[in-house]
């Protein structure tokens, strides 16, 4: 496992975090986005997870962030407020280390102590082997795959479904 410190992200990490996710639209098939977006878009959706009160986390090593992770609504309607997406990157310098473990881990924590109950995640490309890895080492169980939903790099990619219940999950019905 890492030494990798984790903590919430601030608004100074934006520029690391814009970087990550560019190399990670441009390069990889993690993400369906096609255009990778600037450090303003980048602002305005880390804004729009603050105020809505999920987590958003970065991972350190050595000085510099080589990661990041955050939970967001899972779909707009509210019956499902209690439900998130995560999402986890990483800058190719920092795979294979146990920091996407490491992020999970914590943002599972985070979002357990909000209160929340059910995790999703959407993987994009059903070859993309390491987060499905990391998901389940992390107790997310298979839901199943949406086939050939996504084209990119000239190919049809699969996104595949896993869920995690957070805290009593389903076993009770939460206060508003």
């Amino acid at each position: 496992m890492s030494n990798a410190e984790i903590r919430p992200a601030t608004a100074a990490d934006l520029p690391f975090i814009t970087a990550i996710y560019e190399h990670a639209v441009r390069h990889g098939t993690a993400t369906f986005e096609l255009i990778p977006p600037d450090l303003a878009e980048m602002t305005r959706r880390f804004n729009t997870l603050m105020d809505g009160g999920f987590p958003y986390l970065v991972a350190i090593l050595e000085g510099r962030v080589v990661g990041y992770a955050y939970a967001g609504p899972y779909r707009p309607r509210p019956a499902y407020r209690f439900t998130v997406e995560n999402s986890v990157y990483l800058d190719p310098s920092a795979h294979r280390r146990g920091i996407g473990l490491m992020l999970m881990q914590r943002l599972i924590a985070e979002c357990e102590e909000r209160s929340f109950r059910q995790m999703i995640a959407v993987i994009g490309d059903s070859a993309n082997a390491g987060s499905i890895g990391v998901h389940r080492r992390c107790g997310f169980q298979m839901i199943g795959t949406h086939p050939n939903v996504g084209l990119k790099f000239g190919r049809w990619l699969d996104t595949v479904m896993m869920q995690l219940a957070l805290g009593d999950g389903a076993a009770t019905v939460p206060g508003d």
